[in-house]
């Protein structure tokens, strides 16, 4: 089995709704749910909107690879409601980001380091996030 940490955002619709249907998926599909960071509101990163988020972090367990998880999370996105992944553009030299009904991260997976096109973990923008900090620091204190 591996760890794994997760950090969830929404900021559209029923936000407690989309983060407990959200870790109610990660607990079918993925695997065990070991500890959940309490809900923390804030404000979007990265971009404008009028709507705050709702974020938190989940400490899982698993028998999936990370390009499996990584699967794995996308198609939970999916299913939630999420049409559109925020990408990279060129024009702007930044990423750009919107509004989303949920979005999955992959933070941690064990102690392992990869940097693939499609994935890199540790999640590369995790320590300027402050969303992503503090209920991440709820289950992993260290």
């Amino acid at each position: 089995m591996h760890t794994v940490y997760l950090s969830l955002g929404t900021n559209l619709g029923d936000k407690e709704h989309n983060l407990l249907a959200a870790i109610s998926e990660i607990a079918r599909r993925i695997g065990p749910i070991k500890a959940q960071s309490a809900f923390l509101e804030t404000e979007p990163w990265g971009f404008e909107s009028r709507n705050t988020f709702l974020n938190a972090a989940v400490r899982v367990e698993t028998e999936l690879s990370p390009l499996a998880l990584l699967h794995e999370t996308q198609q939970i996105e999916r299913q939630l409601g999420r049409t559109e992944k925020s990408v990279p553009d060129p024009q702007l030299g930044k990423v750009n980001y919107h509004d989303r009904i949920i979005d999955i991260d992959i933070l941690l997976y064990d102690q392992l380091q990869l940097s693939t096109p499609t994935l890199t973990i540790p999640h590369p923008l995790m320590n300027e996030r402050d969303f992503v900090l503090i209920p991440l620091k709820q289950i992993l204190p260290q």
